[in-house]
This record gives structure tokens, sequence and C-alpha cells, in this order.
């Protein structure tokens, strides 16, 4: 009997350390993949302002949510860029501008099909203000897109013509910039477009889940999230930037 107790507390201490590597093991491999940005890094603040959270003209469900998770993650960043849309009055993404037509029906314009939305982030607008509560003091670029009357413009890279440069390659990529994450408002438009077409210019990009909201409209999210896979975008947690 003496010796089938002592089998069993080896078995037990055994098993006991076992479980113990393991959970070692584990906290090891969550640490190793941690991401650490560098000088190389650049975080992007895609159109958190008024028009897209609560109250705006294009509020995106729980919009403001990223605001807190965004000023949580930038600190880890030495270069931040935010993007801000920027229409004119009587803008060709606005249903007011075609009598008879709603918002989020869908028209034909010269470079495609084109989603129209309700007036929104109209130039100098209060709607069309960055949220007054992020707190990114280091952010060096603010790109403003959709100002171009004729075309509208998701991506911080393009217009939604595919073609019509922001500028923004050419400046992240004099800085020496390899890596792009992107966070903001809407994951299925903005910054789904913003990430795709990172990656057409060659950058690592990753997307930072938790850190952006999105509209899914007509099954819009899960599309962009099959796109955004097939094209090499990564999709990560704030939790996994240290």
């Amino acid at each position: 009997m003496m010796r089938m107790h002592r089998r069993s507390a080896l078995q037990l201490l055994s098993a006991t350390a076992g479980c113990s590597l393991v959970a070692a093991a584990g906290r090891a491999f969550a640490l190793a993949s941690r991401i650490k940005p560098d000088a190389a890094s650049v975080l992007i603040v895609v159109d958190v302002q008024n028009c897209f959270i609560a109250g705006g003209t294009l509020a995106v469900p729980h919009g403001e949510d990223v605001v807190a998770v965004i000023n949580r993650i930038a600190p880890a960043f030495q270069n931040v860029v935010m993007t801000q849309d920027w229409h004119p009055a009587g803008h060709a993404s606005f249903a007011s501008s075609y009598p008879g037509r709603k918002p989020f029906e869908s028209i034909k314009l010269s470079y495609g099909e084109q989603v129209l939305w309700p007036d929104h982030c109209v130039q100098g607008t209060p709607d069309a203000a960055l949220d007054k509560d992020l707190n990114i003091p280091q952010t060096q670029l603010i790109v403003r897109k959709g100002f171009h009357r004729n075309i509208d413009s998701y991506s911080a890279f393009k217009e939604a013509d595919g073609k019509t440069p922001t500028g923004l390659e050419g400046y992240l990529k004099e800085r020496g910039i390899r890596r792009v994450f992107v966070s903001g408002l809407a994951t299925d438009f903005c910054v789904a477009w913003t990430a795709l077409d990172a990656r057409a210019s060659g950058f690592e990009t990753y997307i930072i889940e938790d850190a952006c909201r999105a509209i899914d409209l007509k099954g819009s999210l899960a599309a962009a999230w099959k796109r955004m896979s097939a094209r090499g975008v990564q999709r990560i947690q704030s939790t996994d930037i240290t």
C-alpha cells in the first residue's frame, strides 16, 4: 500500500510539473508573439471623427468605443498618421445629390459602384472634426480625403477610382516605414480599403480589430475580412501590441 501511495504521489508531482511547464511555455509564446512597433512602424488612425460616432450624421455602431483603445496603444508608436473625411457640400457620394435617391442605395459612377451616404463630414463643420478625446500628441500628419467633389475616397492611400494618390505611400516610404497598423472607422469601408492599399503598396499590414468598429452593410464586414485575409492583411488585437 505504501508503494502505491508513493507511486501515486510521483504521478501527481509529474502531472503537476507537466502542467507548469505547459503553462510556462504558453506564457513564453504569448510574450514572444506580441508585437513591438519600431521606428519602421506607423499607426494609421482612420476617420475617428464626430460624424462617425454617436450623434454624428453617419454614426458607426459603438464607434466612440475605439477612442479609448487607440489612446491606450498609441504611445507604443513613434509614428502616427490620422485621416479625416473632408467632403464638399453636394459631394458625389451623398444621396441628397441625386433626386429620388436614398442613403445606402448604390449607383454607378465613372469609377464604378458607389454606395450613397447621408451628407456627412462636410468641410469645416463640427461634424467633420476629429473626436476631441483622441489624445495622440505625436501625430505627424493628417491626411484629408474625399475633397474631390466627383470622387469618393475610403482609403488613406488612393481615391475610390483606384488611381488618384493621396501622397501617403510616398510619405511613408520616404521615411523608411515598412509596417502599417490600421485602426479607426469603419472596419468594412475606410479601414479595409486603407489596409488593402497598404498591402498593394508593399507594406506589412495589420488591422487592430478591437481598435475598429464596422457598419456591416449587407454583409460588408465578412466580405471585407475575406478580401483582406486573401491579400495577406494580418488581424490582431490591441493586446498583441507591447
